[in-house]
């Protein structure tokens, strides 16, 4: 998206480092081109613990704070156990971060439409236009009356969000090469050449981002509050139980709905049930903004949420058609001896390495 170094060449960089700082964790990869696909040489992921006991102890949060400070020293910690040889980087900001829209335009050349994009931008984005850097998609087309029309998807960031990414990479002693939001290196990563019309619902643990995309394409984005701490924190109050604690039963035992899990479930799925009806809600509001494209045919889940027991069938049941596991790592040469782990790490590192397929495509 973003390119803030446009003059370094891709051949001076062999080695790829893709960086996702979440709200309350931060995942990195290391990737080369292999034999035929891109081969993922290293891999490491840092989480914080503390956000379950304090609610303002996140890494960054809806309202655009980033802890700069805080984040380049755990940084330097990952940097120094992951032993990154790699120093330009490619990063993911939160959808919640940037501005989507989707607005309609007659046909015209690129130039044109640059021109009308700066034009009428800034009757849409809740920003000045001097404060924020905005980009756009081609994602659909249509005809009305005889005249063709296609439909942009704008996306702004505020540029002081921008510096602060510089700044916080820069204090971990690294280089922002370029930035872009996670749906956009979700689509790559789990749609590219398939024609199957996808939502993606990334599931983090403060926040929901459900994505709209078919061969690697962004369509659309949506965004909600409910996410895997919510399911935490109910389980917490619930049980009356230290919100470590409840963190481990979910990971441990997850939505089954009988035997032990029948109570923890009965807790947790009014939270989950509230994120299903925000992928509904997106796919509405969807269907309305393109009303003659394919409608979505499978949701992909990915985040730390993906890995919730038991919740892909759940999710498939109350949606009504079916819901996988994203699976990055089938993009990418790895060791033989990730393999165990790849269904467990894969939705955790999705954006990470989607940034970094960015270098490949």
């Amino acid at each position: 998206m973003w390119n803030v170094f446009e003059n370094l060449k891709q051949a001076t960089f062999p080695i790829y480092l893709g960086v996702d700082i979440g709200t309350t964790s931060i995942k990195a990869v290391e990737v080369k081109q292999g034999e035929k696909l891109p081969e993922l040489l290293n891999y490491g992921m840092l989480e914080l613990g503390g956000y379950l006991l304090r609610a303002n102890n996140a890494l960054q949060t809806s309202t655009l704070k980033i802890f700069e400070e805080e984040v380049a020293e755990l940084l330097k910690v990952l940097m120094a156990k992951m032993k990154l040889r790699a120093k330009e980087v490619v990063a993911s900001i939160p959808a919640f971060a940037a501005f989507t829209t989707v607005l309609d335009f007659p046909a015209m050349t690129p130039e044109e439409l640059k021109k009308t994009i700066a034009f009428q931008a800034k009757e849409y984005i809740p920003q000045p236009l001097s404060e924020v850097a905005i980009d756009w998609l081609k994602v659909g087309e249509f005809e009305d009356k005889g005249y063709k029309h296609d439909q942009i998807l704008i996306i702004s960031v505020p540029r002081e969000q921008i510096k602060r990414y510089q700044r916080l990479f820069g204090m971990a002693g690294l280089t922002l090469r370029a930035l872009e939001i996670e749906s956009l290196s979700l689509a790559r990563i789990l749609t590219m050449g398939d024609p199957t019309p996808t939502i993606i619902a990334d599931i983090g643990s403060r926040s929901t981002s459900i994505a709209f995309a078919a061969r690697g394409e962004l369509r659309y984005v949506g965004q909600s509050d409910f996410a895997g701490a919510s399911l935490t924190q109910a389980l917490a109050q619930g049980l009356n139980i230290n919100p470590l604690r409840a963190e481990e039963l979910k990971r441990e035992r997850g939505i089954a709905q009988a035997g032990q899990s029948y109570e923890l479930s009965t807790i947790m799925l009014p939270f989950l049930d509230a994120i299903i009806n925000e992928v509904k809600k997106a796919q509405f509001n969807y269907g309305n903004q393109f009303p003659g494209a394919p409608q979505p045919e499978r949701v992909i889940l990915t985040g730390g949420g993906a890995n919730l027991a038991g919740i892909t069938g759940y999710m498939e049941k109350e949606l009504g058609f079916p819901v996988v596991k994203s699976m990055p790592f089938m993009r990418f040469e790895h060791s033989a001896e990730l393999e165990p782990m790849v269904g467990e790490v894969g939705p955790m590192l999705a954006v990470a390495m989607g940034l970094t397929m960015r270098e490949f495509v």
